[in-house]
């Protein structure tokens, strides 16, 4: 089993979080992606679902 990137081809990292506004992955886990195990990339795709709704938390509470 392969695991697909997430990446969205919208790739610029934003200079407040250090995360890519596309796949919201930091530039290390970008870098590593193709070396990393399936068993890390399938815990790394559910940790961006919760800096995904981390983000949307933030947001909502920023007037």
């Amino acid at each position: 089993m392969t695991v697909p990137s997430p990446c969205i081809d919208i790739c610029k990292i934003d200079g407040n979080t250090g995360l890519c506004i596309g796949c919201l992955r930091t530039r290390d886990e970008i870098r590593g992606w193709k070396n990393m195990p399936d068993e890390l990339r399938v815990q790394l795709i559910d940790e961006l679902s919760l800096r995904k709704a981390k983000l949307a938390t933030e947001k909502a509470e920023t007037p």
